[in-house]
């Protein structure tokens, strides 16, 4: 007798993407159900006794900003925290250990939050600010929804061959895609999985997308991290934080599917919560 399908819900909006070839990425994992919430009706999907349905959770929304292909380059705006009753949604899925996974974009929500940002564990900065004691310049990006055409060819390693979420994947695998120049610092505090052979100099990218336009035109960025995918603990959670899966030919490739399907096997496993709460650092979240 077969295992029951993990259910997975994918919290999207946002941001653009082709919504057929990206549940095409599920429909054809028999081991997966997906249900895809837009924005801001997955609030209500995540309240705890409707989000108890699900045995993880995949943000691919980009909330809390307006995205760049509507604010435009130089429109910095506002950047709020998340409505009171959506905090405490999230903050009781890291509490009953619900595995998450944050998928590119997904990974920049809440920018104004930091208990998003400590639970992606990014050092990705959508403007010039204070990350860690440290005030660093906005990063970088190159490709993506607002320059498709820029995307990169890179070939990844693997980091940490032996871990689940990289199985099959030892020898690693080619992807075009949308990447980050980002501060390095954030590597201490995750499990890296996978890095890229790309070269992460300010060069290479376009300016932070919503910095004013006098922080675009003096931009500059020391070299970066390499790390593209990485895992950690976020409450009892265990977190799987990927900046790949921007678009259809990231979705397309066998090993970003293969990528995918194991990290959300990994999120939702008891031996991915067991290892979340040996990594878990004390009682209390960032706010």
């Amino acid at each position: 007798m077969s295992a029951a399908p993990i259910q997975l819900l994918i919290v999207v909006g946002g941001h653009p993407y082709d919504h057929g070839a990206f549940m095409a990425i599920f429909d054809a994992d028999s081991g997966i159900e997906a249900t895809p919430v837009e924005q801001p009706a997955a609030q209500e999907r995540l309240r705890p006794e409707n989000a108890a349905a699900y045995d993880a959770v995949l943000f691919y929304d980009l909330s809390g900003i307006a995205p760049p292909s509507v604010a435009g380059p130089t429109r910095a705006g506002d950047l709020p925290s998340p409505p009171d009753d959506y905090r405490r949604s999230i903050e009781a899925l890291l509490a009953r250990g619900t595995g998450l996974l944050l998928l590119n974009h997904g990974l920049l929500s809440w920018p104004g939050w930091p208990l998003w940002r400590a639970l992606s564990g990014t050092a990705f900065l959508l403007r010039q600010g204070e990350l860690a004691g440290q005030r660093l310049p906005g990063s970088g990006f190159r490709g993506g929804a607002t320059e498709p055409a820029r995307n990169v060819k890179t070939q990844l390693r693997a980091e940490a061959p032996g871990h689940p979420v990289l199985a099959g994947l030892e020898a690693g695998f080619a992807i075009r895609d949308e990447l980050y120049l980002k501060s390095r610092d954030f590597e201490s505090e995750v499990l890296p999985l996978l890095r890229s052979d790309y070269d992460f100099v300010a060069e290479n990218f376009s300016p932070p997308p919503l910095a004013p336009r006098s922080e675009r035109e003096q931009w500059t960025h020391p070299p970066g991290s390499d790390l593209v995918v990485w895992a950690k603990a976020a409450g009892r959670s265990p977190v799987v934080a990927s900046e790949l899966g921007d678009g259809p030919d990231a979705y397309a490739n066998a090993g970003f599917r293969r990528l995918l399907g194991n990290a959300v096997r990994w999120v939702a496993s008891a031996e991915a919560r067991a290892w979340a709460g040996v990594q878990a650092r004390g009682p209390s979240s960032p706010r």
